[in-house]
């Protein structure tokens, strides 16, 4: 097994990040603005600037030979094979068995160089200056248009996507424009502003644009429409081919063509190409990616009891998570808290009508999300502040029996006693946002806290360690509770025995991190930042023993790199997390890292985090 040698590389300057928005205070006395969303700026480091030397020693090298980027070829080029039914603009026609043809050969083809068609395909606007900054500083041939790719893009006429759909078929609205004045033209993919290295939704109108298109309709479109949609694709195809056309560069010419024999040819004559038949059916045993995708999420945030009838999860979504036999079993949620950017903490006489009404009727309320509050001094005598209230409230609506005593004795406004509910019910709740951990991480963790009398770092391990929870904090989020943590405990109804005086010793990992943990993607697998690999203690803690650093190096001590030992730590250098070095040449040793010793004797893994700097 490769063993990699961890180091630290001189440092350099990097620009200044752009400054968070504000962020809501414990103080609630002044309710008149609304709670600013959580929104940051990622910054990926584009490498080192290129060596330069002024005068070199020695006579330079010859230059290298240019490699010329290989075009990929297909069955749809030259186009003069099939029949043209349109010549101004150009359309051709072409048979079902002509397309399947195209596409096999098309995914058969090696993939160009990513440095061919990637930062394109990341999105260059040309008004972007933030994201061709970041790019193309240093090489401004990087903008232009990759002339090694040609691919086959199928458009539904019609856009109707819920039946008679051709695998990869877009809907025309994906692709085309539709702004008063520009029906013939590409939809303008790329973003104007801001920055992301991860653009992957615009990659399909990106794509289409240096592709040879492929129209087809089902039984309730009409020829007409078919061949109108077809010729408006070609106006764009043109109109594009124009606009991209400066100084000495070539583009590739690429044309639209039609199938217009009826849909059910497709299901007869070529049923592979069909993914959802004419009467709206999925074709059995159809691997699709993106409800894959949901389903993972779906089970890694499913709700989850973390407290005695307190849930967490995300928000109730039959589509995505479809009710299953076992899930109809579980219990229904009296109470759902729903933590929101835009929420402010709820008054305490609002908790109160809530929690009445919840006995009947379910409930819902919202909760500001994480880093929405900011930490803040608050006098031991003073009223409690939103957090703690909050954690009170719910502590006593999902466990009314185990509530003081003293409260029997409260008096009304009359100083009559206050009616009670002899057998009070315990009362189901749901913390949850959109995916089930992003959101609700603050509310999560300060309510664990309260409920098991535990201090921060123990509420960060618990959670994700006994109760499995994905959760994702920020660093206001570790200091607020910090700052909570005395009043929490010691309002606490949990045991004592979770505040032991070693155990609120605050260990060395709590203060180096960002308020996140890892990833957990697979159940002996992570996934990390930079900062996460830089805190061997956190690692420790969390049950992770080996580590694979893919690009900004970490930086160990000498101590550290020996007590994990040089066999369980792997570093990926001479590549950026920048979205443009590629990683294919790296994959097979990481792969045999990630493999080697992945089975104990007694058939368990070690536990690994893989990461980049920005972790994703």
């Amino acid at each position: 097994m490769a063993a990699a040698a961890v180091h630290q590389l001189p440092p350099r300057q990097t620009p200044t990040p752009p400054p968070q928005a504000p962020s809501l205070s414990l103080d609630t006395s002044d309710l008149e603005h609304g709670a600013i969303p959580n929104k940051h700026l990622p910054y990926c480091s584009p490498g080192s600037a290129p060596f330069t030397q002024s005068a070199p020693a020695t006579p330079p090298a010859s230059p290298p030979t240019p490699q010329p980027e290989v075009q990929t070829c297909s069955i749809l080029y030259p186009p003069d094979a099939h029949p043209k039914v349109s010549a101004a603009p150009p359309v051709f026609a072409i048979q079902p068995s002509t397309l399947l043809t195209a596409i096999h050969q098309s995914v058969s083809q090696e993939l160009p160089e990513p440095k061919h068609v990637f930062p394109w395909l990341h999105g260059l606007h040309p008004e972007n200056q933030i994201q061709l900054a970041f790019f193309t500083a240093r090489n401004k041939k990087l903008r232009n248009v990759p002339k090694c790719f040609r691919g086959v893009t199928i458009v539904k006429a019609g856009g109707n996507m819920t039946r008679s759909k051709i695998r990869g078929a877009l809907a025309p609205e994906e692709i085309l424009s539709s702004e008063p004045g520009h029906d013939d033209t590409f939809l303008e993919a790329d973003p104007r502003e801001g920055f992301s290295v991860r653009n992957f939704q615009i990659q399909a109108a990106k794509v289409a644009t240096v592709s040879d298109i492929v129209v087809y309709r089902d039984d309730d479109v009409s020829e007409k429409e078919l061949h109108k949609l077809a010729k408006r694709l070609s106006r764009a195809q043109n109109t594009w081919r124009v606009r991209n056309l400066f100084g000495e560069q070539e583009l590739p010419r690429f044309h639209v063509f039609i199938v217009s024999c009826p849909f059910q040819s497709f299901q007869k004559e070529n049923p592979q190409l069909v993914t959802i038949n004419s009467k709206g059916q999925s074709r059995e045993g159809l691997l699709d990616f993106f409800q894959l995708e949901r389903q993972e999420m779906c089970s890694m945030s499913c709700a989850s009891e973390i407290a005695k009838n307190v849930w967490l999860g995300p928000t109730p979504d039959s589509a995505l998570c479809p009710s299953s036999s076992e899930e109809s079993e579980k219990p229904a949620f009296d109470i759902f808290i729903e933590a929101s950017d835009f929420a402010q903490p709820p008054e305490a006489h609002l908790l109160g009508r809530v929690g009445d009404l919840s006995l009947d009727v379910p409930q819902r309320l919202e909760f500001p999300s994480s880093g929405s509050i900011m930490p803040q001094k608050w006098p031991k005598a003073g009223p409690l502040d939103s957090v703690t209230q909050m954690c009170q409230w719910i502590y006593s609506v999902a466990n009314p029996n185990a509530v003081s005593d003293l409260d029997e004795e409260a008096t009304d406004q009359d100083g009559d006693i206050a009616m009670r509910n002899l057998q009070p019910r315990a009362r189901k709740v749901l913390i949850h946002c959109t995916d089930g951990y992003t959101e609700s991480s603050l509310l999560a963790l300060a309510y664990f806290m309260y409920a098991e009398r535990v201090p921060v770092h123990s509420a960060w391990l618990r959670l994700h360690c006994e109760k499995k929870r994905n959760f994702f904090a920020y660093s206001s989020d570790v200091a607020l509770l910090l700052s909570l943590q005395a009043r929490i405990l010691e309002l606490s109804p949990g045991p004592n025995d979770g505040i032991a005086g070693c155990l609120l010793e605050e260990p060395a990992w709590l203060s180096r991190m960002d308020g996140s943990f890892p990833s957990r993607i697979l159940p002996y697998m992570y996934l990390g930042n930079l900062g996460h690999a830089n805190n061997p203690q956190l690692l420790r803690a969390m049950g992770i023993r080996r580590v694979l650093s893919v690009g900004e190096p970490i930086s160990w001590t000498k101590g550290q790199i020996e007590s994990w030992d040089a066999k369980n730590l792997l570093f990926v250098d001479r590549v950026q997390d920048n979205g443009v070095d590629p990683l294919t040449k790296d994959f097979e040793r990481s792969l045999g890292f990630i493999g080697t010793r992945s089975l104990r004797k007694e058939q368990r893994r070690d536990e690994t985090d893989v990461r980049c700097r920005e972790g994703s």
